[in-house]
């Protein structure tokens, strides 16, 4: 999803100033875009199928609900984005420049879209609305636009999208700079380095803010629980403050070894410095986070690589703006080492969401101990989870070996896309 944007300002780039590099440039990242979306469809439909076997009866209580936003997720969103995939890679010399940057738009408009239904039903289990309760027990769809419009979802899709382009961006300003310290491909090696850090750095502005303190604001009001355990507050305070580092001590109910900004998170969540933040002690002890420990680290490693994304951003930008950026090879260093730290940022974000709703499946209506297939043993479960696990990392090492290949035959490979 962070690629789809990048391309099309590629193509923009060609057609506005008429040049094939800028051209050869997409074409280069609709390739690895295409590897991309391959290996998303063949690891992400065994997920859907496990509504069926692994989570039955959520899918019973729930279905009724995310089926609709599911579905369109595939009707819409992904035939719209394959199609014009398809186009995008193998129909330029047919549509011609225009009707080839239009194909662009579709599939950057397809790939969105489809995070966007995808978002709306995880934002549905975080904050259910626009449903009512049938006699049977189960959750009905009854106002659709409440759910499409659920504040929740929008700035969790926001926060998201703005995570997807910084994994973009970085990954190809990373692939420029190793096209600028290896020598080869000099030319494109500039025009990724420049786009990718100029995104990098917008979106991971954008990352912290608005996205990111909207999400937290959300979080704050929807869920305080999981806040107090993001932040591993476990008195309720006023001017309650920021952990920068330290380690959940949940068993004595502290935080180890704390280095904090006084007040700051009353500040950051309330916009008030004596604002009370409520702690783990205001609530039942079973509703709070069952992975206290885990929530935590992951959220503090989520907001520590943001901090980190925005200060490598300037950097570069500040090199990029004085004419240093492409001769500095100790910044070039830096963002081709950055590649794998976007992946683990939205991970722990999505590790964040989901330990965080927790003990709830549909957070105040289901918990996870009543959704799950109670006719699937704990053993069918590791079996299936080992099976899966071999051929994901199967499929990782062959993802791996086709990227690796695409960038080093370069962008100027004799590919025939246009027949």
């Amino acid at each position: 999803m962070g690629l789809a944007p990048l391309i099309l300002v590629l193509k923009t780039l060609a057609l506005r100033r008429n040049d094939e590099t800028y051209n050869r440039a997409a074409r280069f990242w609709a390739r690895i875009f295409g590897i991309n979306f391959l290996f998303g469809v063949v690891t992400g439909i065994p997920m859907e199928f496990q509504f069926g076997t692994n989570w039955s009866l959520f899918s019973r209580f729930a279905g009724g609900v995310i089926g609709q936003t599911l579905a369109m997720e595939g009707v819409f969103a992904f035939f719209l984005e394959s199609a014009f995939l398809g186009l995008f890679l193998y129909g330029e010399k047919r549509l011609g420049p225009r009707g080839h940057w239009w194909s662009a738009v579709a599939v950057f408009l397809g790939s969105w879209l489809s995070g966007f239904f995808i978002i709306v039903t995880d934002a549905w289990m975080q904050h259910p609305v626009g449903y009512t309760l049938a006699p049977d027990g189960s959750a009905q769809l009854s106002n659709f636009w409440a759910i499409v419009l659920n504040p929740w979802a929008w700035w969790q899709y926001a926060h998201n999208m703005s995570g997807a382009v910084i994994t973009g961006a970085f990954v190809m300003a990373s692939i420029g700079a190793f096209y600028l310290l290896w020598g080869k491909f000099v030319e494109y090696g500039r025009i990724f380095v420049r786009v990718g850090v100029l995104a990098a750095l917008i979106s991971s502005v954008l990352q912290l803010f608005p996205t990111g303190d909207g999400q937290g604001r959300m979080v704050a009001l929807h869920q305080p629980v999981t806040l107090a355990a993001m932040e591993a507050l476990f008195e309720s305070q006023p001017g309650a403050p920021l952990v920068l580092v330290g380690q959940p001590n949940v068993d004595e109910h502290k935080i180890d070894n704390p280095i904090t900004v006084p007040r700051a998170l009353s500040f950051l969540t309330y916009r008030a410095w004596k604002a009370e933040v409520k702690g783990l002690d205001a609530f039942p002890q079973d509703q709070w986070p069952t992975s206290i420990e885990l929530l935590y680290f992951s959220y503090h490693i989520m907001v520590g690589l943001g901090t980190v994304f925005i200060a490598i951003g300037v950097v570069a930008a500040f090199l990029l703006w004085r004419g240093w950026l492409f001769s500095s090879r100790w910044m070039l260093w830096i963002l081709l080492l950055a590649l794998p730290f976007p992946y683990i940022a939205n991970t722990a974000g999505w590790m964040t969401a989901e330990l965080g709703r927790q003990p709830w499946l549909v957070y105040s209506l289901m918990r996870t101990a009543d959704g799950y297939s109670k006719l699937v043993s704990a053993g069918n479960g590791i079996f299936t989870l080992l099976g899966f696990m071999g051929m994901y990392t199967v499929l990782g090492i062959l993802f791996l070996f086709l990227i690796r290949r695409e960038i080093e035959q370069g962008p100027e490979a004799t590919v025939e896309m246009g027949h």
